[in-house]
């Protein structure tokens, strides 16, 4: 089997991935699909992924047969129905519906209105991008915050990362960029500080890719 990323290194559904495949301790080869260039718009792209976004997972096995996978949320979903171990979606039902949900709460709460379409759209409609940005990230943040000192161990749910977690610390990138202060929700602080410890979440970080743009 091999695996191919087709992503982009500030993309923070593309880092999800990387993470995910990271734990799930996946090899794979990285495709750069540079969307401020807009390449995701290609005609060859977008045979793989219709909606022309990051990222792609494309998987050819040893027969032969190939498959392109898209939407981070169901490729990490894949992964885990493939290679269970080890998991990153809980055994017990409850944690289980609560990481899908934080998870879910980044994935549709936050980040489509931050992303490049939008900001662009913001941007051309004579828009402050900064200023339409942060408040959906300082208010998502503070949800999922919330919501997950429920059921947070050392992780978002419990003391191993899980699917949450594949979407908090690609959020906690982008809050930094845009200059969202998160300080005051110590426990994402805290969540953040072990998942970066660990090789899979360091290695999957926009600025160790090899497309990374050094500031």
């Amino acid at each position: 089997m091999k695996l191919v990323l087709h992503n982009y290194w500030r993309s923070s559904a593309s880092q999800r991935v990387r993470i995910g495949l990271g734990l799930k301790g996946l090899a794979y080869d990285y495709i750069v699909v540079n969307i401020v260039k807009a390449e995701q718009f290609a005609d060859a792209y977008r045979t793989r992924n219709p909606m022309a976004q990051v990222p792609t997972l494309e998987i050819t096995e040893a027969d032969g047969t190939r498959v392109a996978l898209t939407q981070s949320l169901p490729i990490l979903e894949y992964l885990e129905d493939r290679f269970p171990e080890p998991p990153i979606l809980p055994r017990d039902l409850v944690s289980r519906h609560r990481a899908r949900a934080l998870a879910e709460l980044v994935n549709s709460g936050i980040q489509p209105l931050q992303n490049l379409t939008t900001t662009n759209a913001v941007k051309a409609l004579g828009g402050d991008v900064t200023g339409w940005v942060r408040p959906f990230i300082a208010d998502g943040l503070a949800a999922y915050a919330r919501l997950a000192a429920e059921l947070a161990g050392a992780f978002s749910v419990g003391d191993s990362p899980s699917i949450a977690d594949c979407c908090l610390i690609p959020q906690l990138a982008s809050a930094r960029r845009f200059g969202v202060d998160y300080s005051m929700h110590t426990l994402l602080v805290a969540i953040e500080e072990r998942c970066l410890a660990l090789p899979a979440f360091a290695a999957a970080s926009p600025d160790q890719q090899p497309d990374a743009v050094k500031s």
